[in-house]
């Protein structure tokens, strides 16, 4: 156990990668940790379920599975209950509440499952995934098979994520350079945005817009986007120097987003987009640790 350069708490686990974490919706200070060794390119994956105690971080439970887990996400209804997605296109269900799992898998992506989500909004218990064979699933986690399978883009899907607003809605980023919206109840695509000129590896939703999404790419910048109108972005963020891995908006904030970045930062940006573009990224706020 060690502390990061910007004082807060930090937990190595050995030999392993981080490649999600996700904190639980109804416990604070838990966090969930999607895992993978050798930068998930080989070898197994561990599901790890943290804690911070005091002014450290301990490990309340790990779970292997014998591929990568490349992300992660808590279930909506019960506080104890997680999915993974892993390198071997399957999704694993686990109880925390147990000390070995995982209770379900679902196999029917063919290539790596590179994305899993649950759907926030209220009255539906759905789950969406994105793999590298270029489709997304939808599942209910009560059903052992999927109940739909969307097909569109021409390469690999990296990001899938519920709209936190529009029951049944969900994003999904891709290789082919694309950001996609879906209906589930709709026979196809909803709208396509060819949002960079280079693959786009995460998206997310704004918390206090249902329109505005945020996409982050290879060409290492944030562009957002209005549904309304996609011709152009609303705003372009520049300021990593590498890959943009992951970008999230603040649940507590509707102008602020942070980023983390295959250059080893993370980045965060507080501006109104309403008033006027922004166009760099304010200062690294926590050096990435290399494992």
């Amino acid at each position: 156990m060690g502390t990061a350069g910007g004082g807060g708490a930090a937990l190595r686990l050995s030999g392993l990668h981080g490649y999600a974490a996700e904190f639980s919706p109804y416990w604070p200070g838990r966090a969930a940790c999607a895992a993978a060794q050798y930068y998930g390119i080989a070898g197994c994956g561990t599901l790890a379920v943290l804690e911070q105690k005091g002014a450290g971080i301990v490990l309340l439970r790990s779970y292997d599975w014998n591929d990568g887990l490349f992300d992660v996400t808590w279930s909506e209804n019960n506080e104890h209950v997680l999915i993974t997605s892993s390198g071997d296109g399957s999704l694993q269900v686990w109880d925390t509440a147990k000390p070995r799992g995982p209770l379900q898998v679902y196999k029917e992506h063919t290539q790596e499952a590179y994305s899993v989500d649950w759907s926030q909004t209220r009255g539906e218990q759905l789950v969406v995934s994105g793999s590298w064979d270029q489709t997304a699933k939808l599942w209910d986690p009560a059903v052992g098979k999927s109940l739909r399978t969307f097909k569109g883009h021409e390469g690999v899907i990296y990001s899938t994520i519920w709209s936190p607003h529009i029951p049944g809605c969900f994003a999904s980023a891709s290789g082919d350079h694309t950001l996609r919206v879906w209906d589930v109840k709709a026979p196809g695509v909803k709208l396509v945005i060819p949002a960079h000129e280079a693959e786009i590896l995460s998206c997310d939703w704004c918390k206090y817009d249902e329109k505005l999404l945020v996409t982050g790419a290879v060409d290492c910048s944030l562009k957002g986007w209005d549904l309304r109108n996609v011709r152009q972005p609303v705003f372009v963020l520049l300021g990593h120097t590498y890959a943009i891995r992951r970008v999230k908006f603040s649940p507590f904030h509707a102008t602020l987003l942070a980023s983390c970045s295959y250059d080893f930062t993370v980045r965060n940006t507080v501006s109104d987009w309403r008033q006027g573009m922004t166009s760099v990224m304010n200062e690294n706020i926590l050096g990435l640790f290399q494992a």
